[in-house]
């Protein structure tokens, strides 16, 4: 069977980072963790996965109600470390705060006063970059770090919202996107060693890009940490083989805002910008429960074939899809569908034959199974799959995450 050239691409990728990022577990760590909350007309929900990767390196943060007076202004982020999971948990700690507290930040005026006086777009937009370097500079003094014992590093994807405005932040290839009348108007760019501008500043600081990572090693060109390659004399800290330079995107908030996104490259690697809106839309005119819509784009991520930690906060704005009946009607329509498929499956079988989930998924892909959710397809479905080929032939299959299911590339073998 063929493949498209663009699976052979995205597959010849994943091969290559399991060359130069190191060793994987032999089958993938499924427990999530997941937050929830609610206020200032927001409502979020998120969930963290380890996957294949052999520590949890990701963090986060989510604050509804922020310190200093900004009562009705939250904070949102997503770091997916590397090299160790110092940074990045160093980073859920204590980013934040070197933010929003910073002079440049509050506009040069005293925090300590609990001033009801909020800061202006330029206040904020300057505290951020304020906050970024200092809190680098902080890190760098840590024994560990000073000693070189610790070498880790961590990308920040950042979301600031406040009654007016969205405020983004991002040093590295994790990613914000956001959903607006149904389509993604704005995302955050990653920082790729091989964009032009991150190619020119690596060179001029004395750096290569080979294999499309800085100096054949590190696969973002912005980061937070990563100190060894932020030693160049006679160079500023934003002028660093890697730089603890956030870019800033400002955002008006709208009324036909839906939600907002924050994920690492563990969910970016195998859905597009487009894909997730589209699957994320879908699910919210099924469930109103966000953490379960997180766990769906995880579990769908890691059947793509995603082979790094999974991180993911979902932010609903006022304006977010709602429940649908007829959207509930029609998915309940599509499992009836699949229940049917898999009965038809299952009696071409004999009764002795080894029926597992990896066979049953390939027959169903080489089906039109209509009705689909947008953005994740059958793999979305992998888990309903599962659950009804357990009930009609119990005690015939593995899990349906054992590792018979997976290829040893990670990938489901009904992709083989």
């Amino acid at each position: 069977m063929e493949y498209p050239s663009s699976w052979a691409k995205h597959f010849a990728s994943l091969a290559e980072s399991e060359v130069v990022m190191g060793a994987f577990l032999d089958k993938p760590k499924t427990e999530k963790h997941n937050e929830a909350g609610m206020g200032n007309g927001l409502h979020f929900g998120l969930s963290s996965m380890q996957g294949w990767r052999v520590e949890m390196e990701d963090a986060h943060t989510a604050v509804i109600g922020l310190p200093h007076g900004l009562t009705d202004w939250s904070f949102f982020a997503v770091y997916d470390g590397h090299a160790g999971a110092k940074v990045s948990a160093c980073c859920a700690a204590q980013l934040m705060e070197h933010i929003i507290a910073n002079e440049d930040f509050r506009g040069k005026l005293d925090v300590s006063q609990g001033t009801e006086i909020l800061p202006s777009i330029m206040d904020v937009q300057k505290g951020i970059k304020t906050g970024f370097l200092k809190f680098d500079d902080c890190m760098r003094t840590m024994p560990e770090m000073v000693s070189g014992e610790d070498k880790s590093g961590s990308t920040a994807v950042c979301a600031i919202v406040s009654p007016t405005h969205i405020f983004f932040a991002n040093c590295g290839d994790s990613r914000a996107v956001l959903c607006r009348d149904g389509k993604c108007p704005f995302s955050t760019t990653d920082h790729k060693p091989v964009n032009p501008i991150e190619k020119e500043r690596i060179q001029n600081a004395g750096g290569s890009v080979m294999i499309q990572r800085v100096n054949g090693s590190l696969a973002v060109s912005r980061a937070l940490g990563d100190f060894e390659y932020k030693n160049v004399e006679g160079k500023g800290p934003c002028e660093q083989l890697v730089s603890p330079e956030p870019e800033i995107f400002t955002e008006c908030r709208n009324e036909k805002d839906e939600f907002l996104v924050l994920a690492c490259d563990g969910i970016w690697d195998v859905m597009s910008n487009e894909e997730l809106c589209d699957f994320v839309r879908s699910r919210m005119l099924i469930t109103e429960s966000l953490e379960d819509i997180c766990n769906q784009v995880v579990d769908t991520c890691l059947y793509k074939g995603s082979r790094d930690n999974m991180s993911i906060v979902l932010i609903a704005f006022p304006g977010a899809p709602k429940l649908s009946d007829e959207a509930i009607r029609k998915e309940r329509e599509l499992d009836t569908r699949l229940e049917n498929k898999i009965k038809e499956i299952l009696d071409n079988c004999k009764p002795e034959d080894d029926v597992d989930l990896s066979l049953v998924m390939h027959e169903l892909m080489d089906d039109e199974i209509e009705g689909l959710p947008p953005g994740g397809g059958l793999s979305s479905k992998r888990m309903t799959v599962g659950s009804i080929l357990k009930r009609l032939r119990p005690g015939k299959i593995e899990d349906e995450l054992e590792l018979k299911a997976y290829s040893p590339m990670g990938r489901p073998s009904s992709l083989l």
